[in-house]
């Protein structure tokens, strides 16, 4: 793909940690293991913005995370963007700007989700410390907390209910918090520590565990896992240390996973995002992930097209694809 190009790659300093795509698809938000935030531009592939990451202590100071950014979210009108790192910390950004605005803290551990709600600005964050927080960011306000996972919490998604969605690792459950109710769903079946969650709508999520499985699930009803990733949309773009990215439909009501196309990028895939009108997917790559390195990689972001005349089936793919 990028020989014929068709897959546009922006290179980083940095393994990249997280990413987000605005609203409006013109910018990326990236994230890399020394804490610097960049701000891109889609159809340039320029920086438009750079947040350096600095040494622990001094984040009043240089006004930027200084250890792992973990996670990212971005508001639904894109106003604001939260960052979270490993040193416990919320960050909340001007978009256009990129000044910081607030720091929230009370998390006990590593932040390792956020989610704005779907045309507010309420925002969720999850952290190993296993709550989920809730704030109000145009208000620089904190809500309430929510207790539940048994272990570290490693995903979390919302869209305009009032409600939001977690993975908890290896405590082997997906829980579907229901604010006003202060009561949760408690969703099993993966085998494995749950390392990923997102909704597809306000009724069906998919989850990615290390089991190599992906689970797609109704509210009430756990189904069968069927393979491994992070999906947006109702197209799945599981993304791991092969280096592969592989593109799956669901069908038959979200009971079935159909595997479309695999999309080979060099490197370890430590995030994935759906463009807000599906025309391309950008993954972020990385040297480094978790316990393994691969010096041959290079730390960036790709975006990938979605149009079908510009992929090729996979030869594992299935017939009919």
């Amino acid at each position: 793909l990028e020989q014929k190009g068709r897959l546009q790659r922006l290179v980083a300093k940095d393994p990249i940690t997280c990413l987000v795509i605005s609203p409006d698809d013109k910018f990326i938000f990236s994230a890399s293991k020394d804490g610097a935030l960049i701000k891109w531009e889609v159809e340039s592939g320029k920086k438009l913005c750079v947040v350096p990451g600095g040494k622990k202590g001094t984040e009043e100071r240089h006004m930027g995370h200084a250890s792992h950014v973990l996670c990212m979210a971005i508001s639904s009108d894109g106003k604001y963007l939260a960052t979270g790192d490993r040193n416990k910390l919320i960050m909340i950004w001007d978009t256009a700007t990129c000044k910081r605005l607030h720091i929230f803290t009370g998390h006990r551990d590593a932040v390792s989700g956020l989610s704005f709600r779907k045309g507010t600005h309420q925002l969720y964050s999850a952290s190993h410390d296993r709550c989920v927080k809730v704030w109000n960011v145009a208000e620089n306000a904190y809500m309430e907390t929510l207790f539940g996972h048994q272990d570290v919490i490693t995903g979390l998604d919302s869209l305009s209910r009032d409600c939001c969605v977690t993975a908890g690792g290896r405590d082997g459950t997906v829980r579907l918090w229901k604010i006003p109710e202060e009561s949760q769903l408690v969703f099993c079946g993966h085998q494995g520590s749950i390392d990923c969650i997102q909704l597809i709508n306000e009724e069906h999520m998919v989850s990615g565990a290390d089991d190599g499985r992906l689970g797609v699930g109704v509210w009430g009803s756990p189904l069968p896992s069927l393979g491994w990733g992070a999906q947006q949309s109702l197209l799945s773009a599981p993304g791991s240390h092969s280096g592969n990215v592989k593109l799956w439909k669901c069908g038959e009501g979200f009971r079935k996973l159909e595997r479309l196309w695999d999309i080979p990028l060099v490197g370890f895939v430590n995030s994935l995002k759906f463009s807000a009108a599906g025309d391309f997917l950008v993954a972020g790559l990385g040297q480094e992930h978790r316990y393994w390195a691969f010096k041959e990689a290079k730390n960036s972001i790709c975006i990938i097209p979605l149009k079908r005349r510009a992929a090729a089936p996979s030869p594992e793919a299935p017939s009919g694809s």
